[in-house]
């Protein structure tokens, strides 16, 4: 089954960055794409507060989002909305994914888990809970591909996460993502290729990438990872579409040479000498 990656380099405007994933939509669909991955915050990457509040909307007043839905009916494709900024409850944000059938239907959401609070070396200091309120429940979405585990970004430094994830039947794990250049040069590919060798599951991740209008830089390199942890596709730097074609047959046979799922055992309690 043939995959597609949208590497996205998504602005300050909400119309542009839709324009871009409709685009997409349609020539993931004419090259026999079953389904697209976009990126974390496909819809607006913005680090002005100010500036993007004006643009924030509520989910079922999204234009984004209304917009990607449209596209996937007409084109009849099924599409993982890697995230969007949007009003929640209170004063905070949610980073919220979606994933969206054929049909234009809604069938899981999935909020981050854990919030990108770092100082990093190069001086880039990111406080993500002072914006946006972490999510309170994962999940698992069947989809024309399989079994779908859902996650965004720093979410990929939790490794009980993913174990959650293929315990719950994920076959398949999604990471869409805007790295930092610091983190995703150190960190990126092995920690995705990790993910995919512990839980004997495929790792589609769609991520940011370049220069963005709000003055920051994302890794790119996109990725798609088989279960025994070989890259099946890497995007460089470049934004655009990429494929990759996803075989069933591979995860049985990960599974059945290396059987991590069924060994798995409850943690005993840590003593500590």
């Amino acid at each position: 089954m043939k995959l597609a990656i949208l590497q996205m380099t998504s602005g300050i405007d909400p119309a542009v960055n839709a324009q871009t994933i409709e685009a997409a939509i349609a020539e993931a669909a004419a090259a026999g794409a079953v389904m697209l991955f976009t990126p974390e915050m496909s819809g607006l990457l913005d680090q002005d507060r100010a500036r993007a509040a004006d643009k924030l909307r509520a989910e079922d007043e999204d234009t984004v989002l209304a917009r990607v839905r449209a596209a996937a009916a007409r084109h009849g494709l099924w599409v993982h909305l890697g995230s969007l900024a949007l009003r929640g409850e209170g004063d905070k944000l949610a980073n919220r994914g979606f994933v969206i059938d054929a049909a234009g239907q809604i069938r899981a959401r999935y909020d981050k888990l854990h919030l990108f609070d770092v100082d990093l070396p190069t001086g880039e200091s990111w406080r993500e809970s002072a914006s946006y309120a972490a999510g309170d429940g994962a999940a698992v979405v069947e989809t024309p591909i399989g079994a779908l585990g859902l996650s965004i970004c720093y979410d990929l430094r939790f490794a009980d996460l993913y174990r959650a994830l293929s315990d719950a039947g994920a076959e398949l794990l999604a990471v869409p993502a805007a790295f930092t250049r610091p983190t995703g040069a150190a960190h990126w590919h092995v920690l995705l290729r990790a993910r995919a060798i512990e839980a004997g599951a495929f790792v589609i991740a769609a991520a940011q990438t370049g220069e963005h209008q709000d003055g920051r830089a994302t890794f790119g390199h996109s990725l798609v990872v088989d279960p025994w942890g070989e890259v099946l596709l890497d995007m460089g730097e470049a934004p655009g579409l990429g494929f990759a074609e996803i075989d069933r047959a591979r995860l049985a046979e990960v599974r059945a040479r290396v059987p991590v799922l069924r060994h798995r055992r409850p943690i005993p309690a840590v003593t500590r000498a």
